[in-house]
């Protein structure tokens, strides 16, 4: 894949996208927060400009990804952030208000538009507020198979994991967007639901997504590509899933990024441009039943 710098201009049009009052959509609205989790902001912005993102592109405001910065380095701090309201910050001088924020005192980025709450996270607020809180887990952070792969699962009413969703599997996806389907089939029409979907696909390893690659091989730039196409192919399905009972306000982004080779760096939970750029779109998706 080549690199080509196309990111001028994209953030400043996804944002014209505007911020819809929280304190209507919350109570209102499904919710939807999906975290394509290690995914670049690079190679998302290069594949929906090359049209090799179809299903996504069609939601993102202006048909582009807006350029943000993520709130950690991996996994576990960046959804820790998330969920106390800190999304990912658009990559350019704020201050920028937020959708959901905790009530705190000289907070500079709660607006009129800001959902506020008074627990201790958006997923226990959500529950107060009616919700019925799911959590589909994907990486490790979310396996649930000791005390720190609990702890971000267990903020929710409702947690699934099982190893058909982790890292390893080439289905990943599929399996947990079928997953949320049974969830939304499943719910009382009149329950409003807060749907989390951490997608693994993008994590490493990720090889297994390019027709041809080997284990021997390894992961790339080229391969990441690969599994984010693997997640186009496949979430019109979950879009479809969250908007089947009324209209659903979605959130699609990465939570952190990751380097292959970038400045002699491998990986994640450092401090490059690589790490911390990330794609990230809001959108409401309108009910389809």
């Amino acid at each position: 894949m080549q690199h080509r710098d196309i990111t001028a201009g994209q953030g400043r049009e996804a944002t014209a996208a505007g911020t819809p009052d929280m304190n209507e959509v919350v109570g209102r609205d499904d919710l939807l927060l999906v975290t394509l989790d290690t995914l670049r902001f690079d190679v998302a912005a290069e594949l929906a400009a090359a049209g090799r993102l179809p299903n996504l592109a069609r939601h993102l405001p202006g048909g582009v990804w807006e350029k943000r910065h993520a709130p950690g380095s991996f996994t576990y701090a960046s959804h820790q952030a998330m969920f106390a309201g800190f999304l990912p910050t658009p990559a350019e001088q704020g201050p920028h208000p937020r959708l959901f924020a905790a009530r705190f005192a000289g907070s500079e980025t709660t607006a009129g538009r800001t959902f506020v709450f008074d627990t201790p996270d958006l997923v226990s607020a959500l529950a107060g507020a009616g919700y019925r809180t799911v959590c589909i887990g994907g990486v490790g952070f979310f396996n649930k198979q000791g005390p720190l792969g609990s702890v971000l699962p267990g903020m929710f009413q409702e947690s699934h994991w099982e190893p058909s969703f982790s890292v390893a599997s080439p289905s990943s996806f599929e399996a947990q967007v079928e997953r949320a389907e049974q969830v939304v089939a499943s719910l009382p029409r009149e329950r409003r639901l807060f749907l989390f979907v951490n997608v693994p696909s993008l994590h490493q390893p990720n090889w297994f997504h390019l027709p041809g690659a080997t284990r021997a091989d390894g992961d790339s730039r080229e391969t990441h590509a690969a599994a984010l196409e693997y997640v186009d192919r496949h979430i019109g399905r979950l879009f479809a899933a969250a908007s089947s009972r009324r209209r659903c306000f979605a959130i699609v982004c990465s939570d952190h990024g990751t380097a292959y080779g970038d400045g002699g760096f491998t990986g994640h939970r450092l401090g490059h441009e690589a790490v911390w750029t990330v794609p990230y779109a809001h959108f409401f998706l309108e009910a389809s039943a």
